[in-house]
């Protein structure tokens, strides 16, 4: 019994002992940097053990892979039974050009088509309009008309290949040129798959791409979902964005609350208008970024995933476990990217790249490495797109389900990105939800403040960029980059011209009229633009049939 004691005290000492050694730094230590800590603000301690997951139960926070609560992924296999998809994110010019760059990744084996349009498009103008001018094919591909869709997509196999569009005021629309693009090929809607994002508030918070105020905008992304749940069963109507919160400056917990709390906004406003939430919260999809930090990243991937599972559970009382399960779109981030010494840029990316697979992502975007100079060129893009192919097919990082799993690190970050997410959904919800929040600054002073923080701890030299603020020796060589021809907008103002001259003006006025008063009478808009979009309307003309309506959005203090 003696001996006993003895052994239970040592231990306790060895314990004391340990737990000292890992908190107090050493002398080496402190020639790095007196603390650590996430982009979170999270603190890093030396070492993690046993201790640091002392009340940790299996199955209330992990589960198995493709049950609830889904924090080791959305399906039980995993990679092993598919890959995820390769998407890269790529439009530009005229839609004949940004279809040869779609027919040469798929060429390569990329196996999901990302379609990025130019401003105007997100802005509801066309390409002919006075405010257009300068920006047409810059930034993603014009598209002004059914005619400009068809050419976009020509060749391609719309039954066999899933589409995602970023797209958001005028996703509606471009959705409606989609599908009637498919229906000409004899393509039945329920064949496609494919993805909108149609994320509306995330553009109040830190895009600016939004058009209609807030209201009129969420009955937009309502009918929508509406529409796709009895149409389009297959296809995601909304993809919930935390991308861009991110590149703003968001940290990691902020990306999951804000993202997060978007999402609880869409539910509400969808189960107000009268849907079941299960028969569409399956088909909800999100967008998120990949940081540098890459376990933080990790952890961040499996929080949300735990997070949307209990609050479709338990707020918003969904029986189907497939309306739990959080299915994501990662993109590494272009905020990382840097035009000194660029070729470091494919380091970031692939890191980036196996933190999303890790993380245990449906699809994903890796930035080619001159995206901080311009549109990436098709040599980049390609670099790109075979990274993901490494990263899949060599490293065995897609051989097993959530190899992290069990990591003190990564289980105890997970945990605290999840409590910290939580309580900016609690402050969120006491403001009345994000719609309230972002009419009141909270959600956009939060993550203003978070970027200011990040950029003096890099001015200061807290936080190293290697060729900016450190190790920037050696010559810069100016790589080529890939140049928009202006030409190609007269080109594009032409085909639109042709396009107006040719289709049947009374039918267009008659479709707008339908369209303008389905707005004013709180009808479903999905069925009037669809029609609008057979009459050959364009793009800015629907835009407009819809401001005559909703009006437009003016931030406060903007005259």
């Amino acid at each position: 019994m003696r001996d006993g004691q003895a052994m239970e005290g040592a231990m306790s000492e060895n314990k004391v002992g340990r737990d000292r050694h890992l908190t107090q730094p050493t002398t080496r230590e402190s020639q790095r940097q007196p603390e650590f800590t996430t982009t979170s603000g999270i603190e890093i301690k030396r070492a993690y053990e046993p201790g640091d997951l002392s009340d940790f139960a299996y199955d209330r926070e992990l589960g198995n892979p493709g049950h609830y609560p889904f924090t080791r992924g959305v399906y039980p296999s995993m990679y092993r039974g598919r890959l995820w998809t390769m998407r890269q994110y790529a439009g530009f010019g005229t839609a004949e050009e940004s279809n040869r760059r779609y027919r040469y990744l798929f060429e390569q084996g990329q196996t999901g088509l990302s379609i990025a349009f130019d401003l105007p498009t997100q802005m509801g103008r066309d390409s002919d309009h006075p405010l257009a001018r300068g920006e047409v094919g810059r930034v993603g591909v014009a598209i002004s008309s059914l005619a400009d869709m068809e050419v976009l997509l020509d060749g391609l196999a719309l039954n066999q290949i899933s589409t995602s569009m970023t797209i958001n005021a005028t996703a509606g629309i471009l959705l409606a040129f989609y599908l009637v693009v498919a229906e000409r090929r004899g393509i039945p809607w329920d064949r496609l798959n494919g993805t909108i994002q149609n994320d509306i508030l995330k553009e109040y918070i830190a895009r600016g791409t939004y058009i209609y105020p807030p209201q009129p905008s969420m009955r937009l992304i309502t009918d929508i979902i509406a529409f796709t749940s009895r149409e389009v069963p297959n296809w995601n109507p909304i993809s919930i964005s935390g991308y861009h919160m991110r590149e703003a400056g968001a940290t990691a917990a902020q990306e999951i609350a804000f993202t997060l709390a978007d999402a609880i906004a869409y539910v509400e406003a969808a189960t107000k208008a009268g849907l079941d939430v299960d028969r569409f919260a399956s088909r909800l999809s999100f967008f998120f970024n990949v940081d540098n930090n890459f376990f933080e990243e990790v952890a961040k991937f499996r929080a949300a995933r735990r997070m949307w599972a209990r609050i479709m559970k338990e707020r918003f009382h969904a029986r189907d476990e497939r309306s739990m399960a959080l299915r994501f779109h990662a993109q590494t981030s272009g905020a990382t990217l840097v035009a000194q010494q660029i070729d470091n840029n494919v380091v970031r990316v692939a890191l980036q790249a196996l933190a999303a697979v890790l993380g245990g992502t449906q699809s994903l975007h890796t930035n080619a490495k001159d995206e901080a100079l311009a549109l990436p060129t098709a040599e980049s893009a390609l670099l790109a797109l075979r990274t993901q192919q490494v990263i899949a097919h060599e490293s065995g990082a897609a051989d097993t389900v959530d190899p992290l799993a069990g990591s003190y690190f990564v289980e105890s970050l997970t945990r605290e990105l999840e409590l910290r997410a939580a309580e900016y959904i609690a402050k969120i919800d006491d403001l009345g939800g994000a719609t309230a929040a972002i009419e009141r600054g909270y959600i956009q002073r939060e993550i203003h403040e978070a970027a200011y923080r990040y950029q003096r701890q890099i001015e200061g030299q807290q936080r190293i960029v290697v060729g900016v603020n450190k190790f920037s020796g050696g010559e810069q060589q100016v790589p080529e980059i890939l140049r928009v021809n202006p030409e190609l907008e007269e080109k594009q103002k032409l085909n639109l011209a042709r396009v107006r001259q040719q289709r049947d003006a009374s039918a267009v006025a008659a479709a707008l009229a339908k369209v303008e008063r389905d707005a004013r009478d709180g009808a479903n808009l999905m069925p009037a633009i669809l029609a609008a979009a057979r009459a050959l309307a364009t793009l800015g003309e629907i835009s407009d049939a819809l401001r005559r309506v909703f009006g437009e959005h003016k931030p406060a203090g903007e005259l």
